[in-house]
């Protein structure tokens, strides 16, 4: 896929993004018909969710090959673990305050242009996506079908680090490393909202 057509693919997901029903995911849960598009719909419906995924995809243009592709696919496969744990009832606490740090952290390493080692950053990706996960599978309507809500989330979680991803090459120029550092900013600033909003 050329960066035209990434550009344009985020520009549109990220414009479904800012519709005016936008809100936190946890409360996108209940009362929404049960299936694949209500798992598609939550992650994006959710800023919380939004920008830390995001993030991902940004942090991993700063790392460059093979982050850039490794940690967009270690986000939703670790995040599907989680949801099966809240599925499952296993217990794990602070699940929102985790969820809001991802956006703390992230956004951080982002305006900081950190260079983690490979092994280090699929680790912190990893453990977040647990509660995004966690988050996820736990608010499961009843009435949903399991299999096609973790699939729909899934892939709009991947669309989501797209969006990231495509943002994120603009770091190849000057100016662009600039702009994607401030999105950094304000991707932790608003994580610091959330956390302030769950304390």
């Amino acid at each position: 896929m050329q960066h035209s057509q990434l550009f344009g693919l985020a520009l549109l997901i990220g414009g479904a993004a800012l519709t005016p029903e936008t809100a936190l995911a946890h409360s996108q849960g209940e009362g929404i018909p049960g299936g694949f598009f209500s798992g598609f719909a939550h992650p994006v419906l959710g800023w919380d969710h939004v920008i830390a995924m995001v993030a991902v995809g940004l942090w991993g243009a700063f790392l460059g090959v093979p982050a850039l592709w490794l940690l967009p696919i270690v986000f939703p496969l670790v995040m599907a673990f989680g949801a099966g744990l809240g599925l499952l009832g296993v217990p794990l606490p602070a699940i929102e305050v985790g969820i809001a740090a991802s956006g703390v952290v992230l956004g951080l390493l982002i305006l900081l242009a950190a260079k983690f080692p490979l092994w280090l950053a699929v680790t912190i990706v990893g453990a977040f996506a647990i509660f995004h996960g966690y988050a996820h599978g736990a608010e499961l309507p009843e009435a949903a079908n399991p299999f096609a809500y973790v699939v729909g989330f899934v892939i709009a979680t991947g669309l989501l680090h797209l969006i990231g991803i495509a943002f994120g090459l603009f770091v190849r120029w000057p100016a662009g490393v600039y702009a994607v550092r401030a999105v950094g900013a304000i991707i932790a600033v608003l994580g610091v909202a959330f956390l302030i909003g769950f304390a």
